[in-house]
């Protein structure tokens, strides 16, 4: 007889509830850090992306959140009043604007990611520093390759919603 029937201690049959409530306690978590972005997470994921630059303009930010465009344009109105970020030419393609983050937009993620860290130690506090890493690790190839596959952050059922990328 082998071990077809036997599982590790902690381990699950299926990954959907074991991640619905690691998304939950996430999400109300890191939400609670962001309140004074605005636009909570979807603020500070935009904040995020472009302290990082990865992305050439509002249009592919808002694609890469998964969040709508229309949605997109008063959300960084919001973060152009709050001082965050700025709408520049692309030098690349001047039909399109750059979001770049202001010096005090910089500053502002770069202590928010520092309280996000903390609080994502927190909770996965229940694996070893080691393991925290492995998953970190295993959680972006995963995230990696589904995005080159064209998964996007938007549920199944056509709402909107951000993707989370500290």
């Amino acid at each position: 007889m082998g071990n077809e029937g036997v599982q590790a201690a902690g381990a699950v049959d299926e990954i959907g509830l074991s991640l619905m409530v690691l998304v939950r306690a996430y999400h109300s978590t890191v939400a609670a850090i962001v309140a004074n972005v605005p636009h909570g997470p979807r603020g500070y994921q935009t904040l995020a992306s472009a302290v990082r630059g990865e992305q050439p303009s509002q249009l592919a930010i808002a694609t890469d959140l998964g969040i709508d465009r229309t949605v997109m344009t008063y959300l960084i109105d919001d973060l152009v009043k709050a001082g965050l970020v700025e709408r520049r030419l692309n030098p690349a393609d001047r039909r399109q604007r750059k979001i770049v983050p202001t010096e005090l937009g910089a500053r502002t993620y770069e202590e928010l990611r520092r309280q996000v860290r903390e609080a994502e130690d927190k909770l996965l506090e229940a694996i070893d520093p080691d393991e925290r890493i492995s998953f970190r690790d295993l959680l972006g190839r995963i995230s990696s390759g589904l995005r080159a596959h064209g998964a996007t952050c938007t549920p199944p059922d056509g709402g909107s919603a951000a993707c989370f990328r500290p």
